[in-house]
């Protein structure tokens, strides 16, 4: 049903046309005026395509009523105008069918100036739109209903003379003509704010969306080009007189055939037929527009200038010789036209060299292998004029720069035949060697990008095994201290007791057996008390860190530096590992104040701070090892490590998976350490 009215609606319009145009012919009626019918034929035949194709698609609805009041309105004048003046009494009721001539240029440009609110599904995108179609359309009927009674003649002129609006009302001609003027300034209104909500719902189309917007612009914008090119001739043919000749009928048709690409891009970005050629047609029609204002302006220069020094500028001569120089310069002007059009369309996707040498550069002034994925996204998106690039590493995460807004190309990487990752390029710029190449060198990046990540996980694992085989060895010291001290220890010592109370049971023979028993019994308490106390510091069992620290600071020999301890009252649980290490750290950094800062004073902190012990021994002394009046290592690397109580610090610590920075300045000297607080699973 909705295709067979909506193609009923098409035949009424071109045989409203057909007829308007015998009239007009009948009335000797200017050719140029009625070239606009070619647009609404074209509006015609767009409309019956969308609405037999999608009825319920509003858009094809308002351009065949739009084409339909057009094409009515120009019927009905050029009637009324023939039965009233051409021809009098030719044709019946010529003063009646005056009367819709008053009235139907309302819905007709109701319909037009709708049209970009509507597109492409014939819907009103958001609510805030109805605020603007809403009062629109009660103008329109008001200046509709007002314009239908509008008194005096209607627009159409023969002879000088109007045709009479029969239903006119004497009083409301004034009315008629504020309402007309409010609907004319609000239709301009309406259409341009559905313009601009067209370009920037173009933001966030997806791939199909911004190409029936695309179809739209290249449509629009050929046919202002052809009217400005039509303005500009008509004002340079004026002689004087109206700027229109009538020698400017061609550019009149030339004008209605531009403006009707406008509803046959319309039709195209809704029926989406053939929608993706839209590039390659904005490219040739960038191309030979540049071209040709490039041709005509160079040839007007040259006709001009030998004109003015020759003195003869319209001789034969002069322009032969201009066409000639048009001519030789045809060929290299569109090669570097259409180069520059398709630098700025497509980035340099015909210069696999120059992208290839553009990518190899940047990878070299990579600082890192993290830097490289990165590099390579954009530069291709840069290079390809792309939306979007993402480069998916097999088992990894993806880089990716800009957004997708459709369905994009996917690139196999492959090194030695081995996938390593994907090149995802939207929009898709198509077959083209240079992909080839180009995912050859990505793949190979990829594939190092890959190894060095593998390379950097197992660093990572290793010392992270490192770390649990020092908590390990340390815990195991502990408890074998543990066994040794409480069990083995206790038993040879009891023996020896034993061993000596036999000796005084014996006789003088046992006694020398026994007094050899109980010295190896002895010998062997005493290798086991060292055993233990190499294994693990004896302190940090019976009087935790904190007092271990404080026990050794006590301990220390009378004049030296003033070492004061600064830890909370309890330290939490700590890994064995970690306890021997911030002790020997503590222990071998006041040694060194000792050394070489004998009368400064010095401050130990313990602090725990979430999963992290930090030891710091400050002290007042001189700069140390005379570096600079100030100078930082980080992570126990720098020339200052040539000491081995320094480089048994920062073995200690990196072990562990800790940092050890060493500060030395005018204002003394610093050793922090931060080693973990809880051993890892």
């Amino acid at each position: 049903m909705g295709r067979r009215l909506a193609w009923t609606g098409t035949g009424v319009t071109v045989l409203a046309v057909s007829g308007a145009v015998v009239f007009g012919v009948a009335n000797s009626a200017d050719p140029g005026a009625k070239s606009y019918l070619v647009f609404v034929v074209s509006c015609a035949v767009a409309g019956g395509l969308v609405a037999g194709a999608r009825p319920r698609n509003g858009l094809g609805w308002m351009l065949l009523g739009g084409a339909l009041s057009f094409a009515l309105l120009e019927l009905c004048a050029e009637y009324a105008v023939f039965g009233a003046f051409t021809r009098p009494g030719a044709v019946p009721y010529p003063h009646l069918m005056a009367w819709p001539e008053t009235w139907l240029w309302v819905p007709a440009n109701l319909c037009v100036a709708l049209v970009p609110l509507l597109f492409p599904d014939g819907r009103l995108t958001a609510r805030r739109w109805w605020w603007l179609a809403g009062p629109f359309t009660a103008a329109a009927a008001v200046a509709a209903v007002l314009g239908a009674l509008r008194p005096g003649p209607s627009g159409q002129l023969a002879a000088g003379q109007g045709v009479p609006n029969p239903a006119g009302v004497a009083g409301l001609g004034a009315a008629a003509d504020v309402a007309g003027g409010v609907f004319t300034v609000g239709a301009g209104i309406v259409f341009v704010t559905g313009g601009i909500a067209v370009i920037a719902r173009a933001r966030g189309s997806d791939d199909a969306g911004r190409r029936q917007i695309k179809w739209v612009a290249w449509a629009a914008a050929v046919a202002g080009l052809v009217v400005v090119a039509r303005l500009v001739a008509g004002l340079a043919d004026a002689d004087g007189g109206s700027p229109w000749p009538r020698g400017s009928l061609l550019w009149e048709y030339a004008g209605a055939v531009a403006l009707s690409l406008v509803p046959a891009a319309v039709t195209v970005a809704v029926l989406r037929h053939r929608l993706y050629d839209i590039d390659v047609l904005i490219n040739r029609t960038l191309v030979y527009t540049a071209l040709s204002a490039c041709l005509v302006g160079g040839y007007v220069l040259i006709a001009g200038y030998l004109g003015a020094l020759v003195g003869r500028s319209g001789s034969l001569s002069v322009s032969v010789v201009a066409a000639a120089a048009v001519a030789v310069g045809f060929a290299p002007l569109r090669e570097r036209i259409q180069h520059g059009i398709n630098l700025m369309l497509y980035g340099r996707r015909e210069e696999p060299y120059t992208v290839l040498a553009r990518l190899g550069r940047r990878l070299e002034q990579a600082v890192t292998p993290a830097a490289v994925l990165p590099v390579i996204a954009e530069t291709v998106a840069e290079a390809l004029r792309l939306r979007y690039v993402a480069v998916e590493v097999a088992g990894g995460a993806a880089v990716t720069v800009g957004e997708p807004a459709g369905d994009a190309a996917r690139l196999p990487l492959t090194y030695h035949g081995e996938t390593v990752g994907a090149l995802v390029l939207w929009p898709d710029p198509g077959a083209t060697p240079l992909l080839a190449d180009l995912a050859r060198q990505v793949g190979v990046a990829v594939h190092a990008v890959r190894e060095s990540e593998r390379s950097a996980r197992l660093s990572v694992d290793l010392q992270r095994s490192r770390e649990r085989l020092v908590m390990a060895r340390e815990e195991e010291r502990r408890r074998l201290r543990r066994d040794l001290h409480d069990g083995l220890g206790p038993t040879l010592a009891a023996l020896t007791m034993r061993a000596e109370a036999a000796q005084e049971l014996a006789g003088d023979a046992a006694k020398d057996l026994l007094a050899r028993v109980v010295d190896d019994a002895a010998a062997a308490v005493g290798d086991v008390r060292r055993l233990v106390e190499g294994l693990r510091p004896p302190a940090l069992d019976t009087l935790g860190l904190a007092g271990a620290v404080r026990a050794h600071l006590a301990a220390l020999p009378p004049g030296g530096p003033r070492v004061t301890l600064d830890t909370p009252e309890t330290l939490p649980a700590l890994p064995a590992a970690t306890e021997v290490a911030a002790y020997r750290i503590v222990v071998e950094a006041v040694t060194n104040v000792h050394r070489h800062a004998p009368t400064a004073n010095a401050v130990v902190a313990l602090e725990v701070v979430d999963t992290r012990l930090t030891v710091r021994v400050t002290d007042t002394g001189p700069p140390m090892l005379g570096r600079g009046p100030s100078t930082t290592e980080t992570d126990n690397k720098g020339p200052f490590l040539n000491g081995v109580g320094l480089v048994s610090m920062r073995e200690r610590a990196a072990e562990l998976g800790g940092t050890l920075v060493f500060e030395t300045g005018a204002w003394g000297t610093r050793v922090s350490a931060e080693l973990p607080a809880v051993a890892e699973d």
